[in-house]
């Protein structure tokens, strides 16, 4: 049986990648990693918990380890909004899979989140959202196979699209 390449979804916080994943995962009947609950399992406590102790550079020494850790054929992955920070870690999961860039607006976000202050973003403490948002967004499109416009749709959208797109991607593609 041929291997399949993992679906690996990256974007900002509030960009879908949870939700999205689940559901891509769902319909594609692949295996679901979401690399953030993977960290808190980890380290058993929560993202704002390691932020508020540890620091924002602690919590993505951590994911990237984690992301490293990662061995798997075929899976849905959602990263963390930070994943991109770690060239080792994106390279890692790009050597078999297929980087899916949830984009999604600053205003969007803003709608969608509301809880910045406890989500346990690895962010610098005076960084503001406004600004974490262009640092990321070079990162998210540097390493994106695939990007998609996840403004004024829903999940299941989102999802048919990706579907739609990954169809349309070569065995090369594929097997990169």
């Amino acid at each position: 049986m041929q291997k399949s390449p993992n679906l690996v979804l990256i974007g900002m916080p509030g960009s879908g990648k949870s939700t999205v994943g689940v559901i891509l995962a769902k319909q594609l009947s692949r295996p679901y990693l979401d690399s953030d609950i993977l960290i808190q399992l980890t380290e058993k406590r929560s993202l704002q918990e390691i932020v508020d102790q540890d620091g924002y550079l602690v919590l993505r020494d951590i994911e990237e380890r984690v992301l490293l850790g990662i061995q798997c054929d075929n899976h849905v992955i959602a990263t963390g909004g930070s994943a991109a920070y770690s060239e080792q870690a994106m390279n890692h999961l790009r050597h078999n899979g297929i980087v899916i860039f949830l984009d999604a607006s600053l205003d969007t976000l803003r709608r969608r989140i509301h809880n910045y202050d406890t989500r346990g973003l690895a962010k610098r403490p005076e960084q503001s959202f406004s600004d974490l948002f262009q640092e990321r967004f070079e990162l998210y499109t540097r390493y994106a196979d695939i990007t998609i416009d996840c403004n004024d749709t829903d999940q299941e959208q989102v999802c048919q699209t990706i579907v739609a797109r990954l169809e349309g991607l070569t065995d090369h593609d594929a097997q990169r």
